[in-house]
């Protein structure tokens, strides 16, 4: 028995290799003037790996981006280049960029990124997820973890027993095959946010069942690295590593999330949070990772952990986010991605080995998409969609890299295993990631069968007004143009509002759908102003007005989607986005966000109905309200012909109906041209208005006469104060008054009018609202103006059968709803 130590502790030094530093040169350089080589110190060497991690990093992921790659492919394979399997084979790279004995120190600093990244992620993970997600999340949770591993195994010990293979990789052979079954939340969320489809239905699904698998993956880990880490010489010390990784979390859970709670009850509203409170739990976060490794377990447990019982987003989680968004997510946690692929050496891999690993990995991959596919079938999900969301759940990552590393390290894995769980991992990400977006283009679930248009609607039926709101201060403005919209009995109007959030301190998005109260309620927050001046306008409005309100929490690269899916699922006639541009109270612009001018033409390009861009100037005017008699609202619409100012046309049609709205048509015609056809279709448009407003003393009807685009520019120009509010189309029928306008056109988003007039040189006060009417494929729809007269909706022309029919006011959306309202 007394050999058997020192046995073992020979064959460790014989495997190890030695390093030894000059201590009289560790840290510092005195530089190349005193003959001293940078490259031979700790701290120059660490600048210089970091340097060559970093542009590598950019310049590869720059060129895999239009391949659809994931960046963690591109961070990977920065690695693999500089490592010994390429340029690290030759002694230049291999013994001086990336010397043996600099090796301690860059994988130290990994660490370190990669314990803040896993805590960031807790941070942004939604805990109430994980430990009570719906059904068909657990459904499929439950099956992707448990049949991969009840399948995997078995072939990896059958694969041992009949197939050939080296001693290394029999022993490591279920290892790999039990590593397959993992469906990391982190993994999911990286891959999902880079592809820019984390909120779509998928998207959301997906994400619940990977949190899922993470409560059961976490666990399984959890006590199988602690029995992992014990030695075996006393039979009670695995059942004491156990009990003591429960005591940690337990610590976790019962002092930590409390204390965190208090700090963000004791965060003012509308206040940051404090730097002490910051450092505070910075440093709890290092205590964390010790205290992971005085137990036996690793040193991310704790961190991941104690991100998880931080409250998620603003304020606490949002500054937490933002400190450690670019020291770590950009810097420090590529660095660890790298090391791995630094650690990779293709010489070692052996074919036979090879073929080995591929098909346990391939047999794991398929088994994992039959097993989301299967539950994905009994409840309803299409093929097609059930086989991408398998995909989604068999992406590799970050969570499999620090596996297969702690595994190495506790020699589990030799360098040969080590080499190929890494390749494999890139591979199948590297495939993965172009797949899916092959496969799923969620701009196709917006596409509308039904006409939704003002212009076509029935004279009674139902106005459905989807409006996007992002500051509250243009709330005022909102409530104007809906009160203008002259809502009846006879011809309602239904008032979908959907708060716009930015996506900040956590990674799921949400889509929440307020409870529906016809009664104001005392609120501090931002939404609960929004909610209660709308149930305002709603009160004034009994019987003819409803108001329902949802809130989305999403990146504003992916919030058009929560928007048109909305608007899809609830009927929506029109959809009325904010400009990009806020006015301050002296006429200039006050803010710009570029965010939301992205977001306007995504929705633009895919909503399923009617858009309006509102350019609110309300402030310049006091925003005086129409409700209760207040003052009288000028409109004015302009009209040059095409469908988008036809449906300019109807909308103010249905205002002039409104006992405090007066409305002025103003139609610019082009001296000595006239084409025949088009003019008598806006003849019979407008002939068609003018009749409807006949004895209507606060309907205006006026004809310009222009000779070319200078002259309409001064027309518009003296338009400057008359109005309210200006209607017009953002595109318009070819015509000899555009030609030119649009080269000094800043603003795509609001056609060449629309951007003239929203300028802040005409020194207009009066608010744009910019329409275009609904596209189908990119194509306009008929430009009659006639009503529908039939009990149905018109479907397009060239589309099937009719999609969803009207849903009622109280109507939820069809996803979870974890939580109410928190802001």
């Amino acid at each position: 028995m007394a050999d058997g130590p020192s046995t073992t502790y020979q064959q460790l030094i014989l495997n190890t290799s030695l390093v030894c530093n000059d201590p009289r040169h560790n840290i510092a350089s005195r530089g190349v003037w005193l003959l001293d080589n940078p490259l031979y110190y700790s701290t120059p060497l660490l600048l210089m790996q970091l340097s060559i991690i970093s542009v590598s990093s950019v310049l590869i992921d720059f060129c895999l981006k239009p391949l659809g790659q994931s960046s963690i492919v591109s961070q990977i394979f920065g690695g693999i280049i500089f490592g010994p399997s390429l340029l690290g084979h030759k002694d230049v790279i291999g013994t001086r960029l990336f010397p043996a004995r600099g090796t301690m120190v860059l994988e130290t600093t990994a660490t370190f990124g990669l314990m803040f990244f896993l805590f960031a992620i807790g941070v942004k993970m939604d805990s109430g997820m994980m430990v009570r997600p719906g059904r068909k999340a657990m459904a499929l949770g439950v099956s992707v973890m448990f049949v991969t591993l009840a399948l995997t195994v078995p072939l990896s010990l059958l694969l041992r027993k009949f197939v050939p293979m080296d001693a290394s990789l029999a022993s490591s052979l279920p290892y790999i095959a039990a590593a397959q079954c993992l469906t990391p939340f982190p993994n999911v969320a990286i891959l999902l946010t880079e592809l820019k489809i984390l909120n779509t239905d998928l998207g959301r699904l997906a994400i619940s069942s990977a949190m899922f698998c993470d409560v059961l993956g976490i666990s399984l880990t959890a006590v199988g690295f602690a029995v992992l880490q014990s030695s075996s010489e006393h039979p009670l010390t695995p059942l004491w590593a156990v009990l003591s990784s429960v005591a940690l979390l337990v610590a976790i859970a019962y002092i930590f999330r409390p204390a965190f709670n208090l700090i963000q009850r004791r965060i003012p509203q509308g206040k940051s949070v404090g730097e002490l409170y910051i450092n505070a739990i910075l440093i709890t976060v290092l205590v964390a990772g010790f205290a992971s490794e005085v137990i036996g377990q690793h040193y991310v447990l704790g961190p991941l952990v104690l991100g998880l019982v931080v409250p998620e987003g603003p304020p606490l989680g949002a500054a937490l986010e933002a400190k450690l968004e670019y020291p770590i997510t950009k810097l420090l946690y590529p660095t660890f991605l790298t090391s791995s692929g630094l650690k990779t050496n293709i010489f070692k891999i052996d074919l036979h080995s090879l073929w080995i690993v591929g098909f346990v990995v391939l047999f794991s991959c398929l088994v994992k998409m039959g097993a989301v596919m299967l539950p994905a079938h009994y409840s309803n999900i299409p093929l097609r969609d059930a086989l991408v969301l398998g995909l989604m759940l068999s992406g590799r990552g970050i969570c499999e890299l620090v596996l297969f590393n702690l595994w190495r390290d506790a020699q589990v894995l030799t360098d040969q295993e080590f080499a190929l769980n890494i390749i494999f991992v890139l591979a199948v990400t590297a495939i993965i990631a172009p797949l899916i977006k092959v496969l799923y283009n969620p701009s196709k679930q917006h596409i509308q069968v039904k006409r939704r248009t003002i212009q076509h609607a029935k004279r009674d039926s139902e106005l459905r007004i989807l409006v996007c709101i992002h500051n509250q201060d243009s709330v005022p403005s909102i409530v104007n143009l809906l009160e203008a919209s002259n809502a009846t009995e006879e011809s309602p109007i239904a008032v979908i509002a959907v708060i716009l959030v930015e996506l900040v301190g956590r990674s799921t998005p949400m889509l929440i759908a307020h409870h529906h109260q016809r009664t104001l309620e005392p609120s501090t927050s931002r939404s609960g102003h929004i909610i209660n001046a709308l149930r305002q306008y709603e009160l004034y409005n009994e019987s003819c007005v409803t108001v329902q309100s949802f809130s989305s929490i999403s990146h504003f690269e992916t919030i058009h989607d929560d928007i048109c899916r909305v608007a899809l699922d609830q009927n929506a006639t029109i959809v009325i986005v904010p400009f990009h541009k806020v006015w301050a109270i002296d006429g200039s612009i006050g803010s710009v966000n570029r965010a939301i001018q992205g977001m306007d033409l995504k929705v633009l390009d895919v909503a399923p109905c009617s858009i309006g861009v509102l350019v609110d100037r309300g402030i310049l005017t006091g925003s005086l309200s129409i409700l209760n008699n207040q003052s009288v609202y000028h409109v004015a619409v302009i009209y040059i012909g095409g469908v988008d100012d036809v449906e300019s046309l109807a909308y103010g049609a249905r205002m002039a109906r409104h006992q405090n709205v007066t409305l002025t048509v103003i139609r610019f015609l082009l001296f000595g041209c006239d084409n025949a056809r088009e003019r008598k279709l806006d003849n019979d448009l407008i002939d068609e208005v003018r009749h409807a407003n006949t004895g209507n003393p606060r309907f205006v009807y006026q004809e310009e006469v222009v000779r070319d685009g200078v002259g309409l520019a001064a027309s518009l120009r003296g338009l400057e104060d008359g109005f309210d509010l200006m209607i017009v189309g953002r595109h318009h029928q070819e015509s000899p008054l555009l030609v030119g306008l649009g080269a000094w056109s800043e603003c795509p988003e609001l056609g060449v009018i629309g951007d003239m007039l929203a300028t802040p040189d005409l020194g207009s006060t009066a608010s744009i609202l910019v329409v275009q009417q609904q596209r189908v494929g990119g194509k306009l729809v008929s430009r009659s103006m006639k009503p529908v007269v039939n009990d149905q909706d018109p479907k397009l022309p060239g589309q099937g059968a009719a999609s969803t029919p009207p849903s009622n006011n109280n109507t939820t959306l069809p996803i979870p709803m974890n939580r109410l309202d928190r802001q």
